[in-house]
């Protein structure tokens, strides 16, 4: 029988290790990366059949990693294994179309468990987590969206910018001139209405794009 091919994507590397040894022997393991952008860049040529993330990671979060994972690998399956336990959070991975939400503490089992519902066309949420996204979804069926006035690249470039980067170091990134990401930065800054820096950090966490 043929192995599901996985990707791990975390930038725990104790944690990347653990959950290959425990997936090792029933999938192949494919690739493993640290951080969003990575993900982004590696997995269209590794062909995943699913890509186990988190939420929380550097250069680009596990959300927006993958609103483009959807349109670059629309068949693979996306698995969130995070210590986010936000049931707003998880609702929001359910509406990007991920076929999973489990949290770290959850039982190793659940993980291989979920990754064979995956497969099967299924979805798998750990009952740590299903009663609270249940009641959003009774109070709030349409869900808090993500702010749409920003383009993907803007987003990424709030991210960076919010972390601490520098505008050489975001422009490094995301292999354009530190001109373009100034640019960028002033058309966000005046679009929002935002004045300083903290300003700047405090929007990305609220629209979930620095995610804790």
């Amino acid at each position: 029988m043929k192995l599901p091919r996985v990707m791990l994507a975390d930038d725990h590397t104790l944690l990347v290790e653990a959950f290959r040894r425990l997936l090792e022997s029933k999938c192949e393991i494919v690739g493993a990366v640290s951080d969003g952008r990575t993900l982004l860049d590696t997995a269209p040529a590794l062909k995943p059949d699913v890509i186990v993330l988190d939420i929380s990671m550097p250069l680009l979060n596990g959300l927006d990693a993958a609103r483009q994972l959807r349109e670059v690998l629309p068949t693979a399956k996306i698995i969130f294994l995070t210590m986010n336990e936000d049931p707003d959070l998880a609702v929001e991975a359910m509406r990007l179309g991920a076929s999973g939400y489990l949290l770290k503490s959850s039982a190793a089992s659940e993980l291989f468990r979920a990754i064979q519902m995956a497969l099967r066309g299924k979805v798998y949420v750990t009952p740590q987590i299903s009663r609270g996204m249940q009641e959003l979804f009774i109070r709030d069926p349409q869900g808090r969206q993500h702010d749409k006035s920003l383009t993907p690249r803007q987003r990424e470039v709030v991210q960076l910018l919010a972390e601490g980067r520098s505008m050489k170091q975001a422009a490094d990134v995301l292999k354009v001139t530190p001109r373009t990401v100034a640019f960028h930065k002033y058309r966000i800054m005046e679009g929002l209405g935002l004045k300083t820096s903290a300003e700047l950090v405090q929007f990305a966490i609220k629209n979930r794009i620095l995610v804790a």
